[in-house]
């Protein structure tokens, strides 16, 4: 069991922005009534929304032992039947206006506009016993492979965000990321943690109904990506009257430098606390953070490890680095570390393959202060609105649906397709946009004459950094 509900009985749990609500009382109870429609250990593959019965479901699948597959419910629904017919889930948890798409499935329970479907699949793949839950790697285009992440996982790291952001039942954070995202999930966990009470909503920042509801519920904390803290400074969120508000968290991705420093400077200003934080899904959520006293100080960090965590940085040759301002791979080592990945049903029995120790592939400097700077990435990946896309798989996809040769390259929140046949330029972005589900203004299709290589037939990836630095 992850949280003690009962602790915290009188406490509001979770309100939406309806008006409904649930106390921890309220919330044991109906997670005890949805487990007992399942009534053993089995996988469910749970299509979120930042609504009151999805958070239901997750908290009683972790609560009883039962695995959820956390999916967006916008998922694109080839990619969803693959994955059924990949991993055999026992159930669905979704949202109700979708349940005509499981055809066959059998209805069992409906509450709180969620309906759990059985699906009646004749093979159940064994279920490690650690296994708690399985998330894809932030931004999954279409492989299916999964992160696997045990019970220890996500209640060490719950503690350790409780611990350093010191959180208490007074918190009200308000959703602003997708709970099936490890970030937006581990605001879930560490603050059921300690009785706080959610905000839910599936409006985003843009909508003058979030800040309604954020204004009436006295929100005390959000957690955004670097786009949101973009679309917060063109929206003039300095000027707005926030009393309630403590804390801004900021984490998927290196923010600009002078977006750290204005909302440093506008928290410091107005008795509130910026805290950058880093991490991965493999970490299962957080492995650094920057104390808000040194958001200024620090600019451009991202920060110490959390509590419990250690980071060393490896040179090429598998040497520990000492002196700072060297830069090598960082590695972290913590209770955290996640225990590998799943690509299919038969790799749910398998246990820790990683020992409490994970490479990142960034690659990053410390300075004399012991304060760690993330200065580029060994792999090719990029993080998009916070969600990590491969560019191989990127340049896979196009490949197999267009049959043309394509290069993806560029920086955080822009992804450049290279192309050669202009009169594909928007059918790829269209695509790449719904394979990832990610807004299409983060996508660009250029097209060049000829793809830079060397003789060896490997894309000269440095070529390209012209045509959009």
């Amino acid at each position: 069991m992850i949280w003690d509900l009962n602790k915290y009985a009188e406490n509001k749990a979770l309100i939406d922005d309806s008006g409904n609500s649930l106390s921890y009382s309220d919330l044991h109870e109906e997670t005890d009534i949805l487990y007992r429609k399942i009534g053993r250990r089995c996988l469910v593959f749970s299509l979120c929304q930042n609504e009151i019965g999805s958070v239901v479901g997750y908290v009683s699948f972790m609560n009883h032992s039962v695995v959820p597959v956390l999916l967006n419910s916008h998922i694109d629904e080839e990619l969803l039947f693959n994955l059924i017919g990949i991993y055999k889930p026992a159930y669905i948890w979704a949202p109700a206006d979708l349940k005509d798409r499981f055809e066959g499935f059998e209805e069992v329970y409906e509450r709180f506009a969620y309906v759990l479907l059985k699906s009646g699949s004749k093979i159940e793949y064994p279920l490690f016993e650690e296994l708690g839950l399985l998330l894809t790697t932030s931004g999954s285009t279409g492989s299916p492979k999964f992160v696997r992440q045990s019970y220890l996982n996500v209640k060490n790291n719950a503690e350790a965000i409780v611990s350093y952001l010191e959180l208490d039942e007074t918190e009200k954070p308000i959703s602003t990321l997708p709970m099936n995202y490890t970030y937006g999930l581990s605001i879930i966990n560490s603050h059921l943690l300690v009785g706080a009470c959610i905000l839910l909503t599936e409006k985003g920042i843009m909508w003058k109904e979030f800040w309604s509801f954020f204004t009436k519920e006295g929100a005390t904390s959000f957690g955004g990506v670097p786009y949101t803290y973009e679309m917060l400074n063109k929206l003039g969120f300095y000027k707005r009257e926030l009393p309630s508000l403590r804390t801004m968290t900021q984490a998927g991705g290196k923010i600009l430098p002078e977006l750290h420093e204005k909302f440093a400077r506008y928290a410091q200003e107005n008795g509130k606390r910026f805290i950058v934080m880093y991490g991965q899904c493999e970490a299962t959520a957080r492995m650094g953070y920057l104390p808000a006293d040194m958001a200024l100080a620090k600019k451009g960090s991202m920060g110490i490890p959390i509590p419990g965590g250690r980071f060393s940085l490896i040179d090429a040759d598998g040497n520990e680095i000492h002196e700072p301002f060297v830069t090598g791979e960082l590695v972290y080592e913590g209770k955290n570390v996640t225990m590998g990945y799943a690509e299919c049903g038969e790799d749910l029995i398998k246990g820790d393959e990683r020992g409490g120790i994970l490479e990142t592939g960034d690659m990053a400097q410390f300075d004399e202060d012991g304060y760690y700077y993330i200065v580029g990435r060994k792999k090719r990946f990029l993080k998009i609105f916070g969600n990590r896309v491969n560019l191989d798989e990127i340049d896979r996809l196009v490949k197999e649906r267009f049959g043309i040769e394509a290069v993806s390259a560029g920086k955080d929140d822009h992804m450049y397709i290279f192309i050669t046949e202009s009169e594909f330029g928007n059918d790829v972005v269209r695509f790449v946009s719904g394979k990832t589900n990610l807004n299409p203004n983060a996508f660009k299709a250029i097209v060049i004459d000829e793809i830079p290589k060397n003789d060896a037939g490997k894309v000269l990836y440095k070529e390209l950094n012209k045509y959009y630095e």
